[in-house]
């Protein structure tokens, strides 16, 4: 009975579409320090969003507004946006960056895009677990 309530629970899918996107962010990122402050660590990292997911869902999944980010920044520095804007001109170029600054028609992700984009960063995940570093 709960996993058929789950099924129909877009809320569901989003979180779990959410953690497997933002564990693909840090591995993604792994050999970088962080976009905001250039610290390596000890610390912990998380994904953070250039433009918020509050603010702008249509990119929350978006892997150009995503990047690995200490929690520092993320947390205590509200994300640190002029040095993390800084660091991704450098990082994905002007073009780029002013696409995300640009306006985005909103986006209602249905379970069925959910489901699949929770797919792909599942089995990226799991081709980057079994990869040789």
């Amino acid at each position: 009975m709960k996993k058929r309530v789950r099924d129909k629970d877009r809320s569901y899918w989003v979180k779990k579409t959410q953690e497997a996107f933002n564990k693909w962010i840090r591995i993604r990122d792994d050999n970088q320090p962080c976009i905001s402050c250039g610290t390596w660590g000890p610390c912990q990292f998380h994904a953070g969003h250039y433009k918020t997911v509050g603010g702008h869902p249509a990119l929350r999944f978006q892997e150009d507004n995503c990047h690995k980010q200490c929690s520092a920044c993320n947390n205590y520095k509200s994300g640190n946006l002029s040095e993390y804007r800084s660091n991704l001109l450098i990082k994905i170029g002007l073009e780029r960056v002013e696409w995300l600054e640009g306006p985005h028609d909103p986006v209602k992700y249905t379970i069925e895009d959910l489901q699949e984009m929770l797919s792909k960063y599942q089995a990226l995940n799991k081709k980057w677990a079994q990869s040789p570093r």
